[in-house]
């Protein structure tokens, strides 16, 4: 067979597709311009993949895939689609599970009652799917989706206006995603997903706003209600912070006042290391046994620190019980 009636499409790896060419240099599959929305285009892919063709790069932009079967039964990893364009592609009812879709384009395609479970879409173009009743559980999108890249490369190019446009596109992929989870119970699921799509509204701010700081704050204290552990821990951060400043400014204990000094012993400077850690303990807890009473800038401190306690300890609450009835 010559090499002209070969298709001229080499992936990404260097291997060539060596189905016979169609209309052009290209064979059926990897033609940009033919439409491959005749009805019985999903069994005709469904053979070409069956038969060992090569999948990487396929052109199938408006093609009528519905209900196809891509599903490889019994192997580790399924039908490789790496770089395919479905671009507004027919796939209602289509059957992907664990399929790869690697830097492809899903563009405002129809997955309406699909199956893509395990499906790999790292790096792929996820803007504008139309999910109803599709199952996505344990689907793998990566930490993150092309526009976020695309919009932290334009930030740091100083395109800002280009950059809020993609962190807009990144913001609806994300919601698209958490409301789909949502609906289908995958509480695991959504909660990144609601991160993410907060955090990418949150960069659409400017840079100095209020609203982008606090903004900020939230998800640095409680992860935007999905991350209890960090209010845990930043209690204990602000704790023991506090037993620093109790520790050098002194506090007063049965009438004496009690400081940090290089007079003292080690172990005396520990032992009161822990009683002010213990009074910091008490204090952000709001308990206020009385035995220890800050002094000077102490007092600051301590005010400081209950206010704030009372308000972690009730904000730890809310993320913890909306967390566990999820």
């Amino acid at each position: 067979m010559s090499k002209k009636e070969t298709c001229s499409y080499i992936n990404h790896l260097g291997d060539r597709c060596h189905t016979h060419t169609h209309s052009s240099e290209f064979c059926y599959w990897h033609d940009p311009d033919i439409v491959k929305s005749d009805p019985d285009t999903a069994q005709k892919l469904e053979k070409h993949a069956r038969d060992g063709g090569m999948l990487h790069g396929i052109c199938l932009k408006n093609a009528n895939l519905e209900n196809l079967n891509l599903v490889k039964k019994g192997a580790q990893r399924g039908f490789d689609l790496t770089g395919a364009d479905l671009y507004r592609a027919n796939l209602r009812g289509a059957h992907l599970f664990n399929i790869i879709l690697i830097r492809a384009s899903l563009m405002k395609a129809d997955l309406a009652h699909a199956n893509i479970h395990c499906a790999h879409l790292q790096e792929c173009n996820l803007l504008g799917i139309k999910f109803h009743d599709t199952k996505i559980e344990h689907i793998k999108v990566g930490k993150t989706i092309i526009q976020e890249n695309s919009a932290k490369q334009l930030e740091a190019q100083g395109d800002h206006e280009q950059a809020i446009d993609f962190y807009e596109q990144a913001e609806e992929i994300y919601r698209n995603l958490r409301k789909t989870s949502e609906q289908q119970g995958l509480v695991m699921l959504a909660g990144p997903f609601l991160r993410k799509e907060l955090t990418m509204r949150r960069f659409q701010e400017p840079l100095y706003s209020m609203t982008r700081l606090s903004s900020k704050i939230v998800d640095l204290f409680c992860g935007y209600g999905e991350d209890p552990l960090r209010v845990v821990l930043f209690s204990w951060a602000l704790i023991v912070f506090s037993a620093f400043f109790y520790y050098i400014f002194g506090l007063r204990f049965g009438g004496e006042f009690q400081v940090f000094s290089m007079q003292q012993t080690l172990e005396q400077n520990v032992i009161f290391f822990f009683e002010c850690l213990y009074y910091s303990v008490v204090t952000f807890t709001t308990l206020g046994y009385g035995d220890f009473i800050p002094v000077g800038f102490s007092r600051v401190v301590a005010a400081l620190e209950a206010f704030t306690g009372s308000f972690t300890i009730a904000l730890f609450v809310v993320v913890f019980v909306k967390k566990m009835t999820r």
